[in-house]
């Protein structure tokens, strides 16, 4: 149950009286003061002495003469702090009951406001005293310790938003204007050298070969340079052995972390739809002298920024059941997006799906 339509102490400031339209707390607020001497105040449709509502017209008085009543004058019970304006009700008694009516309404506004009050101010168990009730909502609380939202008063849900750039779950290439979605097992880079990775499998192993620490997975982001052209297909097909060899032949120190590469099958060639850009992929299973040798991955399409240079995404996995499944290539691919929200519609490739 939730207490009637009146004037009540504000939750928010005691000093003052708020007023509960028996549902919700409105804006309308009042000092004490005005409760007991100020002239009335127009009502809302229908409820007397509530804030905005037009004034009723004036009844005629019971037990009088059968004039009608003054301005301002109130027929039936008087509410929490509802104020009698000048010419109240004409009837037996005259000024005198109108003096009655002031004193009996000042004195009902200070009994509900010294209940409300009480109730507010209620001590916990512990015997420390509470300044107001604590909603899972964030709503001043009702009257008497609910709250408006308890009430069945609706309360805005969450707004949603887009994934953007700080997303935990999206990784960004802020060079190159794009996003990559962060699969579950894949971390950003951690104590990489490369500026140009952009994210790699948790955690690291010892390299079947030289070297000291090698990942199961990564994936590497970079521009084009050095070259006039521009078909993702031809740059795709040049920047293949260049991946393989940089990832399964010998790193920046010279040594063979998978005891060198030995040889490549192509499992995979052809378009694909990048951030709605229509580009091209190549991919390889590489043998290596150690370890179960791996699969690289070169992909080439046209950026949606700048000049629109075309952008370079190598993958590199691990194979053996230790690597990332190699379904999380497609799954990128699919999930990579322009950061000016241009072109993240299908294309060319679209329908290309994991490796079976």
């Amino acid at each position: 149950m939730t207490p009637p339509p009146g004037w009540y102490p504000d939750p928010k400031a005691p000093h003052l009286q708020r007023w509960w339209d028996g549902t919700a707390w409105t804006e309308h607020r009042r000092t004490p003061e005005a409760a007991a001497g100020a002239p009335g105040v127009p009502g809302a449709p229908g409820v007397p002495g509530a804030p905005g509502a037009p004034a009723t017209p004036a009844p005629l008085v019971q037990g009088g003469t059968g004039a009608p009543a003054g301005p301002g004058s109130h027929v039936g019970p008087v509410g929490p702090g509802h104020p009698v304006g000048p010419g109240g009700p004409v009837g037996p008694g005259g000024a005198a009951g109108r003096s009655k009516v002031i004193a009996l309404t000042t004195a009902g506004a200070v009994l509900v406001a010294a209940v409300v009050t009480g109730a507010v101010f209620l001590g916990r168990d512990d015997g420390e005293p509470r300044a107001r009730t604590e909603t899972s909502s964030g709503a001043d609380p009702a009257p008497g310790g609910g709250s408006a939202s308890q009430s069945g008063t609706p309360s805005p849900s969450a707004s949603s938003s887009e994934p953007s750039a700080d997303d935990p779950a999206v990784v960004e290439d802020p060079l190159n204007g794009i996003t990559f979605p962060l699969l579950d097992g894949w971390i950003r880079p951690e104590h990489v050298a490369d500026d140009d990775v952009v994210m790699t499998t948790d955690g690291t192993y010892d390299c079947p070969g030289e070297g000291i620490v090698c990942r199961h997975g990564t994936v590497i982001s970079r521009t084009v340079t050095g070259t006039d052209e521009t078909s993702p297909e031809v740059l795709a097909k040049k920047d293949i052995s260049d991946a393989a060899e940089d990832a399964f032949d010998k790193d920046q120190l010279g040594q063979r972390p998978y005891g060198g590469l030995k040889s490549h099958t192509v499992v995979k060639s052809g378009p694909v739809a990048v951030a709605g850009r229509a580009g091209y992929l190549v991919r390889w299973r590489v043998t290596t002298g150690k370890g179960p040798g791996g699969y690289v991955q070169s992909m080439v399409f046209p950026s949606s920024v700048g000049t629109e240079s075309p952008i370079v995404v190598r993958y590199v996995f691990d194979a053996g059941e230790d690597g990332p499944p190699l379904s999380d290539m497609d799954r990128i691919t699919k999930g990579i997006r322009s950061v000016n929200g241009a072109g993240t519609g299908g294309g060319v490739g679209s329908s290309i799906g994991p490796e079976d």
